[in-house]
């Protein structure tokens, strides 16, 4: 069988030490910091007793912005948010069935730090008439990303925080000790609807603080001593 266009080239992101990282999928938690919940309107748990099931949405593997590049404006919108993130990279198959904590640790390869680029009108606009966010998540370049870490080089992410300035002005702090549903938790959560694989990447959610941005925006996201994001928006 003879493909009768020429086949994309896969994406990939950069690993520190030289090599990449080949993505399958994209999978994204919506919110998983109980400051960001509220600020979006929506009741936070009071306890992770309480907490519920997480919310799941997609982006399409092209939409990884890699090296810093410059990030254009989308289409369609006039109101584009930041929400920086936690991203983690999963370097093997799970197996089959759900995963305990353990076995979902073991599939992290790397970490970085990206941003969940959010058509806030149009995902508004979903959510207002039950509809899907995937206008407002799923664009082209709506997951810039950082240089991922080998996790053997990162440890415990607990001590760890997460942050973006905007031309220079702090938006966005906050601890990952107080994700409502940690790294295994929702590996093993995505392992009840998924079947997990090497390539797959997870953006965990983002802390409160999200605004907008607008061209000639300039933005630096941190995964305190792991990884570094810098970029600009661009008309």
């Amino acid at each position: 069988m003879t493909d009768i266009i020429p086949a994309p080239p896969q994406p990939r992101v950069p690993v520190r030490g030289g090599n990449a990282f080949p993505v399958r999928r994209i999978f994204c938690v919506g919110r998983n910091f109980a400051d960001h919940a509220r600020e979006m309107g929506a009741s936070a748990p009071a306890s992770k007793a309480d907490r519920g099931q997480p919310v799941f949405f997609h982006k399409p593997a092209d939409a990884i912005v890699t090296g810093n590049a410059d990030v254009p404006y989308p289409p369609g919108t006039q109101d584009l948010h930041h929400e920086v993130e936690l991203v983690v990279a999963l370097g093997q198959d799970a197996p089959a069935g759900p995963l305990s904590r353990e076995q979902a640790q073991a599939l992290v390869i790397a970490y970085g730090v990206g941003l969940d680029l959010t058509r806030r009108d149009l995902q508004a606009a979903a959510k207002a008439k039950g509809l899907p966010w995937d206008t407002g998540k799923g664009f082209d370049h709506s997951a810039p990303i950082s240089e991922l870490v080998p996790a053997s080089e990162v440890g415990e992410l607990d001590a760890r925080t997460l942050s973006l300035s905007v031309n220079g002005e702090i938006r966005q702090h906050g601890s990952l000790a107080d994700l409502i549903w940690d790294v295994p938790d929702i590996l093993h959560e995505l392992s009840l609807l998924y079947a997990l694989r090497a390539g797959d990447l997870v953006f965990m959610g983002t802390p409160a603080g999200v605004a907008a941005l607008k061209p000639g925006d300039r933005f630096n996201a941190r995964l305190e001593g792991v990884a570094e994001l810098l970029g600009a928006i661009v008309a």
